[in-house]
């Protein structure tokens, strides 16, 4: 367009304008014509780069959630997660689409100009010239202020996410225990840090730019004082006047844009460190490599402790017990003596400390990982359910392929059949998030259809009949005694009336076994098993 105006001026100038009447116009038209064209490319495939990108990104990140070990589950707040797959990948589409094709568009236009303007007087350029460093280190210093901002924000919005994720979940004990101002207060606390760092980004943003102007303002009214010297302007034709100061007026819309657009590139870029940073993270260790089919299932802790990342003290303490295959393993004690984490180091969830946990003869460590939980069937004392349908809840994971004839046969015997058929869609009903529009007694029976289904050797039940009524627990109990035959099971139980059949009772206080042997033999020792049996016996008579 400058060069287009130099040769306006020109045929002006010296009485030409009946010979460039319609080739001017034309060039005019075919200038906006081509840069409309590049317009739309650039933009629509800039966004299908981005979308790709985000894409990939977001997969990548989901890929390694499920392969992280469980220690990071329970170090981070499942908020800060959902942030870093949503909000900071968001960010990266800002700086992939509008970011670099405003780079690349606006940081070639400069070089085109300045190119143009040293081509017509490079003097004069070389004065313009003067202002980059200067323009150079405004950018530098806002570009840090950027992308420190950019990480308090998207910590804040992390912030705020956990605080809205927990009041969804627990939104029942919120009204019962009347936390809705508690609730409020701390949501309120959260978005007020955001805003407060959004606000000192648009802050930033809103000087950085007015600064950079009127560097280049000042750039050209010393151009232009120069420029009406007869020394230096002498040779230029008015054309070349008119368009090397147009040129030189061109370069302020460009290099405002490039300084704009820097906030958005911080933003991407400490999104991009938020995401590697996560990307890297190791994954869960899997240093097995014995493969093997389907285990007998004889367990034995070999003097076992541990202790949980970051804990002050072990959780478990040279622990050594011994369960046969095909035998059923009770264990009983106080909440968090160390039940829980007993069953839960049979899966590998945690590596252990010290010690041996030995499944065949063969430490778990030595099992490919895959191999080895393919063969253990878990209930959980929180029941975990998927928003999906009650078939897709039973037959999960390996299981999906399963036939509704086996589905429902587990769902008998797990006693979940009668009232699934009273639902209006049966198995193919939705759970909703979590089991959400299930009672807590129907969750719990799906669950133990999942592990009915699954047919793994070794079984553990923690605390599998919490959540049932009396007759809905003999009814699973019964179903329970079935599916342990033959079969090594852990059960954690805090009802001793659910483990009194078990092969083997162990005690667990303080992470220690006080006490282990079969329910009459503990009643004779009269010691803590015996305290804990009459307790329980005097509660329930009573």
């Amino acid at each position: 367009m400058a060069a287009l105006l130099k040769h306006i001026v020109d045929v002006v100038s010296e009485g030409k304008i009946v010979e460039s009447r319609l080739t001017i116009p034309l060039a005019i038209l075919g200038i906006f014509i081509i840069r409309g064209i590049g317009t739309f490319l650039g933009s629509y495939f800039m966004s299908k780069v981005a979308n790709k990108v985000v894409f990939d990104l977001r997969t990548e990140m989901f890929n390694k959630l499920v392969l992280l070990p469980s220690s990071y589950y329970h170090s981070i707040p499942s908020g800060r997660l959902l942030t870093k797959l949503t909000y900071n990948t968001e960010q990266v589409i800002g700086s992939i689409t509008q970011a670099i094709r405003v780079l690349l568009r606006e940081g070639l236009t400069v070089v085109g100009l300045l190119g143009y303007m040293i081509y017509m007087n490079w003097r004069l350029s070389l004065l313009f010239l003067l202002v980059v460093p200067l323009i150079g280190l405004v950018v530098s210093y806002a570009s840090k202020r950027f992308r420190r901002l950019s990480t308090r924000i998207q910590n804040a919005m992390g912030g705020v996410t956990d605080v809205a994720s927990e009041a969804i979940k627990g939104h029942e004990v919120v009204k019962i225990f009347g936390g809705s101002q508690y609730e409020t207060e701390r949501f309120y606390k959260a978005a007020n840090e955001n805003r407060r760092s959004q606000l000192k980004m648009a802050k930033t943003k809103s000087l950085n730019v007015p600064i950079v102007q009127f560097i280049l303002a000042l750039a050209m009214s010393i151009l232009i004082w120069f420029a009406l010297s007869p020394s230096i302007s002498s040779g230029m034709t008015p054309g070349d006047f008119i368009a090397f100061l147009t040129a030189a007026g061109m370069l302020g819309k460009p290099v405002r844009q490039l300084t704009d657009i820097n906030s958005v590139l911080q933003k991407g870029i400490a999104a991009s460190y938020s995401i590697f940073e996560f990307l890297d993270l190791k994954e869960e260790v899997d240093t097995g490599s014995v493969s093997v089919g389907r285990l007998k299932g004889d367990i034995e802790w070999r003097s076992m402790s541990f202790q949980y990342p970051g804990a002050d003290k072990q959780a478990l303490k040279s622990i050594n017990l011994s369960l046969p295959a095909g035998k059923t393993l009770a264990l009983v004690g106080r909440s968090g003596s160390g039940k829980s984490t007993m069953a839960n180091l049979i899966p590998r969830f945690y590596n252990i400390d010290d010690g041996e946990l030995c499944i065949d003869g063969h430490s778990i460590s030595d099992y490919r990982l895959k191999d080895l939980r393919v063969n253990i069937a878990l209930v959980n004392q929180q029941v975990v359910l998927f928003n999906g349908t009650i078939r897709e809840n039973i037959a999960y994971g390996y299981l999906r392929d399963t036939s509704d004839e086996d589905v429902i046969n587990a769902a008998k015997a797990a006693n979940a059949w009668d009232f699934i058929q009273e639902l209006d869609h049966g198995l193919d009903t939705m759970v909703g998030e979590n089991g959400v529009l299930l009672s807590g007694g129907q969750r719990q029976r799906i669950a133990i259809a999942r592990a009915i289904l699954k047919n793994a050797p070794i079984l553990i039940l923690d605390e599998a009949t919490s959540a049932l009524d009396t007759e809905s627990e003999r009814a699973i109990q019964s179903a329970l005694d079935g599916l342990m035959e033959n079969r090594t099971t852990i059960a954690i139980a805090h009802r001793l009336s659910t483990i009194e059949n078990a092969d083997i009772i162990a005690v667990v206080d303080h992470g220690e076994i006080i006490e282990q042997g079969s329910h009459s033999e503990l009643l004779a020792l009269n010691g803590a098993y015996a305290q804990l049996h009459n307790q329980q016996f005097s509660e329930e008579t009573d």
